[in-house]
């Protein structure tokens, strides 16, 4: 390919005016100047991007993020400059710490039957919200599906998260991890966690495949890795990502135990131990004995109906029969019973933290 240059084209009344502001104060580079006699045109490099700025052009200042491991040394430690062209000059960390908001409790109930519309997201998948408020933006729940099978368009990519999950609850998916091994099959019934930026990819789906996805805060940033090819190695299985491991828990291979609410049985997934109480996640079927009212003190608990159904009573509340592919989040200190459970009722139970107190009566 011929070379190439992409230019950013910015205002000025007087280039003789920004010439020291983009050289000194930003440390830019002046790679043109011109007419000699009575300059109207600079152009400027560095950080990245390539700035052409010119006396009298048409387009608006602009503004100029520049992002950078310490950015108390850089331009006197400011964050917001204005040039002298009017750009306006943004300074910003290039690795900002993850900000997870105070949840906004409340009792939720979502219904497949409402016909909420799916929205068409990365890499052509079909998103559907499961917490329409997302306490505040403390949590987003997704149930996402790909209706034609086959390769997915996806890159290697990663997030900035606290906390994710992947469940297969249709269907089939190809996927790979960083420091996993080779590419694997993720087989409906069974999950993993990714761990805060590990780069990942999404390889080829089945027909009409669902999954669950939780991500911890609602709104987190996907990077792509256009560096990174997976598989990459050697394995590295154990290797933690912020204090957290890679976690394929596999259904045939799980326990199931008395669950924490009366009348039903759970296999545990081994998250809570992975994220190291971050999070923890159970599959619950209908065991012996009655429901009983019930309450817990964990910050989050989500909960969506994989097959079956159940009615959920809430005190003060009217009772809600719910069916596959429901959702609902009881807040902590609220009574609640799951009650006249069908004998294949299913649910996939979600909470932050892992381990959390439940009390009964």
């Amino acid at each position: 390919m011929s070379e190439m240059l992409a230019e950013i084209r910015l205002p000025t009344q007087e280039v003789r005016d920004d010439i020291p502001f983009y050289t000194k104060t930003l440390g830019m580079r002046l790679d043109m100047i011109y007419p000699a006699d009575n300059p109207e045109v600079i152009v400027v490099s560095g950080h990245g991007v390539r700035l052409r700025i010119e006396k009298g052009a048409s387009e608006p200042p602009g503004t100029l993020r520049l992002r950078m491991e310490d950015p108390d040394a850089f331009a006197g430690g400011q964050r917001v400059l204005t040039a002298p062209n009017g750009t306006r000059i943004e300074i910003e960390e290039l690795h900002p710490p993850l900000v997870l908001p105070p949840t906004l409790h409340s009792f939720v109930v979502r219904r497949l039957a409402d016909q909420a519309p799916w929205i068409v997201g990365r890499a052509g998948m079909q998103y559907r919200d499961l917490i329409p408020d997302r306490l505040g933006g403390s949590i987003i729940a997704s149930h996402i599906r790909i209706p034609d099978g086959g390769p997915v368009p996806d890159m290697v990519h990663y997030h900035t998260i606290g906390f994710q999950l992947i469940f297969c609850y249709r269907g089939w998916v190809d996927l790979v991890y960083e420091d996993q091994g080779e590419p694997f099959r993720l087989h409906a019934g069974n999950c993993v966690i990714q761990p805060p930026e590990i780069r990942h990819r999404v390889l080829y789906a089945s027909d009409n495949i669902e999954v669950i996805e939780i991500g911890v805060p609602a709104e987190h940033v996907t990077t792509i890795d256009h560096e990174m090819t997976l598989p990459n190695g050697p394995a590295n299985p154990d290797r933690r990502f912020q204090g957290q491991r890679f976690v394929h828990h596999q259904a045939e291979e799980a326990t199931w135990a008395p669950f924490r609410l009366p009348g039903y049985t759970s296999r545990d997934t081994g998250i809570a131990d992975g994220t190291n109480g971050v999070a923890g996640v159970h599959v619950v079927k209908k065991g012996e004995g009655a429901p009983d009212w019930t309450s817990h003190d964990a910050d989050i608990l989500f909960t969506f109906v994989m097959d079956g159904g159940l009615t959920l009573e809430g005190e003060g509340r009217a009772p809600h029969r719910l069916e596959a592919g429901d959702a609902f989040v009881i807040p902590p200190g609220m009574r609640t019973r799951y009650a006249d459970p069908t004998d294949d009722v299913e649910l996939l139970e979600i909470s932050l933290p892992g381990p959390f107190g439940t009390t009964r009566g």
